[in-house]
């Protein structure tokens, strides 16, 4: 109630929203909130509670206590998941899992290993170029990930990193870091290897957050951080303890970094995991990081608003999406076969309808 009057000099009552009767006014301001269009709630058909539909229904509780946003984000992914199912059988795509199942009685290491094998794309220091071809591989094994980009405009944020939806769906949330971002995708990849669903609002790349992990979630982060590091973490397993005499190794980290594209500040974190730091000198190097990377967000941003004030930035381009191309071929063969017409093609695309001819070659 508090949301829908924001900004009414007459408050309404929950007679005028939930009574017999309510005003087309008034409907319009609760669908600003679920998105669902008017047609949702004036269709006669009773609603179907689904728990093959609903995470929600499927757990009870998540690793974040989560927001509205949140909800309204997983909700929508789970509409998507739906509808790109459908349209999958009746393209009779055959989207069937290819990657064996796992349980937290495999070893992370060794399953990593494996994994990697198969999905490890070449490497490339372009951490989005990277981000985008690990994808690309993972649609090849027939799972879907979806990548969601947030609006500083917003008011309901989502307080989520990412989450996997059963059967193959990973949803990412674009991040300032696209190592972050990297590191929650194979986080998630290795939810989906356990095939156990989760919400995550926070993947446990500092120390603490990553000893207050459950059985589950530090599985999922040893497997993160086994598959991107690969053979590297032989250095890392048998470095000299980290001190102020070898400087924290900063030199070799960095390198180690340049060359995994995981963070200097996870592989810190995976030097205190296995005791080659103290706790004391870890809190160091980590507060080192985080006011290096504020003072690098910082002098980005005035960067950024002398170039506009100069002129130098004639236009600034809407971010979009990574999309899988599992989900591109998908839209394309059921736009092919007359399944879906132009508009829901461009809308699943995010396209604009001149640039259909574009997206069919």
């Amino acid at each position: 109630m508090t949301f829908l009057n924001q900004g009414r000099k007459k408050i309404l009552s929950e007679r005028d929203v939930f009574g017999n009767q309510i005003k087309i006014s008034i409907l319009k301001k609760v669908d600003s909130l679920f998105k669902k269009g008017l047609e949702y709630y004036i269709d006669p058909k009773d609603l179907k509670e689904s728990k093959e539909e609903s995470i929600f229904f499927r757990k009870d509780t998540f690793n974040a206590e989560l927001s509205f946003g949140a909800k309204q984000i997983i909700t929508h992914f789970e509409e998507e998941k739906i509808g790109f199912s459908a349209l999958s059988k009746l393209a009779d795509f055959k989207n069937e899992r290819t990657l064996p199942f796992y349980t937290l009685k495999n070893n992370p290491k060794k399953v990593a290993e494996e994994v990697r094998k198969q999905i490890y794309p070449a490497f490339n220091k372009d951490h989005k170029r990277f981000l985008k071809s690990i994808i690309t591989k993972l649609a090849d094994y027939n799972v879907l990930v979806f990548e969601f980009i947030e609006s500083w405009k917003k008011k309901e944020k989502a307080n989520i990193n990412g989450f996997y939806l059963s059967p193959n769906v990973i949803v990412l949330k674009r991040q300032k870091s696209y190592r972050r971002e990297i590191f929650t995708l194979i986080h998630e990849l290795g939810h989906y290897l356990l095939n156990v669903e989760e919400i995550d609002e926070k993947i446990g790349d500092d120390y603490s957050a990553y000893e207050s992990l459950d059985k589950i979630e530090k599985w999922c982060n040893d497997f993160a951080y086994h598959f991107l590091i690969g053979e590297m973490d032989n250095i890392i397993s048998n470095i000299e303890k980290a001190s102020a005499k070898n400087d924290y190794h900063h030199e070799l980290i960095k390198d180690i970094s340049n060359r995994t594209n995981l963070s200097e500040y996870a592989l810190f974190t995976r030097l205190r995991i296995n005791d080659k730091i103290s706790f004391n000198n870890y809190q160091a190097v980590r507060a080192a990081l985080e006011n290096r990377y504020l003072k690098d967000e910082e002098k980005l941003r005035k960067e950024s608003e002398k170039d506009i004030q100069e002129g130098s930035v004639s236009k600034i381009h809407t971010a979009k999406p990574i999309l899988s191309p599992l989900l591109v071929n998908t839209v394309q063969a059921a736009f092919i076969m007359g399944i879906i017409g132009e508009s829901e093609f461009c809308k699943r695309l995010n396209i604009k309808p001149e640039n259909i001819d574009k997206h069919l070659k």
